[in-house]
């Protein structure tokens, strides 16, 4: 399997930040999901995914956002998704919901200001 997307990974706090670059299909989703679970901790407060440099998210990558509401939500963490104003993908996380399930910034530095 090739790698068409990355995960740069930086911890501010109890907050884990995930940036992921390139395109999120099928081919990687599950390795991804895993990636970003490997992240948190018990003493995590939130998981912020960055979809800023993101390409391609299909529902593949939708799923696995769906699928991470609910566990951290069951480990009493929260998800913050980053998109930029603009990005094609704020259309995408809108006609799916996603914006309802958890919270969406513009900015890392605004995702950081309200989690944890």
């Amino acid at each position: 399997m090739r790698e068409i997307a990355r995960i740069e990974a930086e911890t501010h706090g109890d907050v884990e930040v995930a940036r992921i670059a390139g395109e999120v299909d099928m081919t990687n989703a599950r390795l991804l999901g895993d990636r970003l679970r490997g992240l948190l901790s018990n003493h995590s407060e939130a998981l912020v995914v960055d979809l800023g440099p993101t390409t391609y998210l299909d529902s593949s990558g939708i799923t696995l956002l769906f699928e991470l509401v609910g566990e951290l939500r069951r480990r009493q963490q929260e998800l913050h998704v980053v998109v930029p104003e603009g990005s094609p993908l704020r259309r995408v996380i809108g006609i799916v919901g996603l914006d309802k399930a958890v919270p969406v910034h513009p900015t890392l530095e605004a995702a950081l200001d309200r989690a944890g």
